[in-house]
């Protein structure tokens, strides 16, 4: 099975924690040249002196506020005038938690901009490059709420179907040049933005946050919380060549939570 991406160019977004971090893990790890993009330059540096390196790959970084898409489009198109990129990771924090019916205007606003417009800022930046090349993978983190909607995730659930159902029409329009476009759905994940999840749910119930730790682990037939390595694992393998036949999928990493096919 053929999983070598050496040579090859993997821009990873929101990489300085997270599954975003451990995907540029991974990513190194099967040889690939990785460019973090993030806010905090500092944090930036630091993750950009832990990744993996066989000594032939040359990493680097972006520093760019999603919040700011004026600011990605910049920092985007800049980039790719010199540099071709192979592989594009699309992964920015989510929303914050509410029921919609009560979420402002503003709000949703702010989520499209943030996650679907920025995507498809990287996109249209990233995507002449692949054609050149003939190899392109555009990787969607996301979240099984585009499967079954999770409670008190308004906003999110209806951003998140926006940008799958995106990526879908991109699937089919970029096949033909050897691109693909997957989403990779996390499943509870221990990430940062978990944590503040269970603390919000702990807050409004009165319970520990460990107490609401393990309700959400009773939903999830794997019987644990899963890593941000294993959400990793299958961004890295839709990035390989192995997966050049994987085209226009939503892939669940939930340990067996999401109650659909």
């Amino acid at each position: 099975m053929n999983l070598d991406l050496k040579g090859k160019r993997a821009l990873v977004c929101g990489s300085t924690q997270g599954i975003g971090w451990a995907s540029a893990v991974e990513l190194a790890k099967l040889g690939a040249h990785v460019t973090l993009m993030a806010r905090s330059e500092e944090k930036l540096q630091t993750q950009l002196g832990m990744l993996e390196n066989n000594g032939s790959q040359q990493h680097a970084y972006l520093v760019a506020d999603f919040e700011h898409s004026g600011q990605v489009k910049e920092v985007i198109e800049k980039y790719t005038a010199q540099t071709t990129v192979h592989i594009l990771v699309n992964n920015t924090g989510g929303p914050a938690a509410g029921l919609a019916v009560h979420a402002k205007q503003e709000e949703f606003v702010e989520a499209f901009s943030n996650h679907l417009l920025c995507n498809h800022i990287l996109m249209q930046a990233c995507v002449e490059g692949m054609k050149r090349e003939k190899f392109g993978r555009i990787i969607n983190i996301i979240s099984t709420s585009v499967k079954i909607p999770l409670r008190n995730l308004g906003v999110s659930n209806t951003i998140r179907g926006a940008v799958a159902n995106w990526a879908k029409t991109l699937s089919v329009e970029l096949a033909p040049f050897s691109i693909t476009v997957n989403n990779v759905l996390p499943g509870a994940t221990m990430t940062g933005r978990l944590e503040a999840i269970i603390n919000n749910q702990a807050s409004k119930s009165g319970k520990s946050f460990e107490e609401s730790k393990e309700e959400m682990v009773k939903e999830i037939p794997a019987g644990r919380i899963g890593e941000a390595s294993e959400v990793a694992a299958a961004v890295a393998f839709l990035a390989s060549p192995a997966a050049s036949y994987i085209n226009g999928i939503n892939l669940p990493v939930d340990g067996g939570r999401t109650g659909s096919l």
